[in-house]
């Protein structure tokens, strides 16, 4: 009987991690410093989000989480660190996500279906991006996107110019699952500065070393992170199991370039 027990304990901790292993003590779910808040997108969507404020006046960054995934799960440990800097800080539920490295995505749980394509979450992004213009928040606009959120802060940034004042791409999806919001055919048109940022495997990928050629070729920022892993994670150690010093180095040294700049 002890050894049937044993083995279906086994098993069924198998069966968890085959749907979806999660780290769940790698996330920050909750501080004392957020404020939940929502807004509605133009497609009626009420998005779930938190909301760090310094000061309206001072830089805000928008975080925007990758697939399957959540703001305060993925930024739990990458929020404190922009926030000693002084940055106003917004992280977002997007319509698509999930329970990736821990919490859950609130904007989907009071959802009553989530059926949609990850072009569809741009209207999520936009929205954001309005919240806080309505709210007050005057200070330069950086947006900060993962994976597929990366690919649409590139399209927001290229649309609305005259709101943001750059934007990092972290492992920006493309392909299939991108049909009609692709990264790559804003790159020509795109005005605000990019950095475009990649872990060392991905750039075995074809498709994604003509990405970034084509960013090059536009006098767009790139960088590929020898100690890495896909999307925002790559400034995680925990996730990389390697340092991560060089990565934040140049984000930081991007955010303070761009915002040196704007002041001048």
């Amino acid at each position: 009987m002890k050894m049937k027990q044993f083995l279906w304990v086994i098993g069924f901790v198998l069966s968890v991690c085959l749907s979806g292993c999660v780290e769940s003590k790698d996330a920050t779910t909750e501080s004392a410093n957020a404020k939940e808040v929502n807004f509605v997108t133009a497609d009626s969507i009420q998005i779930i989000a938190d909301l760090y404020e310094s000061n309206k006046t001072a830089p805000t960054i928008l975080l925007f989480h990758q697939g399957g995934s959540n703001a305060r799960a993925e930024y739990g440990t990458i929020i404190p660190r922009l926030m000693e800097k002084g940055y106003n800080i917004i992280a977002v539920d997007q319509r698509r996500g999930g329970q990736r490295y821990g919490s859950y995505n609130r904007t989907i749980a009071r959802m009553p279906e989530s059926n949609f394509s990850y072009c569809d979450a741009y209207a999520d992004l936009e929205s954001t991006l309005d919240y806080l213009i309505k709210s007050g928040f005057s200070g330069s606009k950086i947006l900060w996107g993962s994976s597929y959120s990366a690919a649409l802060a590139i399209k927001l940034a290229n649309d609305r110019p005259e709101a943001v004042d750059a934007v990092l791409a972290f492992s920006p999806a493309s392909g299939g699952p991108m049909e009609g919001c692709q990264p790559n055919e804003y790159f020509e048109t795109l005005q605000v500065p990019l950095l475009l940022l990649r872990p060392a495997r991905e750039m075995e990928i074809a498709s994604v070393q003509a990405q970034f050629d084509l960013a090059r070729e536009n006098n767009h920022q790139v960088y590929v992170a020898e100690n890495g892993v896909h999307g925002s994670s790559m400034l995680v150690a925990k996730r990389v199991k390697a340092d991560v010093a060089e990565n934040w180095q140049i984000v930081e040294s991007f955010i303070s370039g761009v915002l040196d700049a704007r002041e001048k």
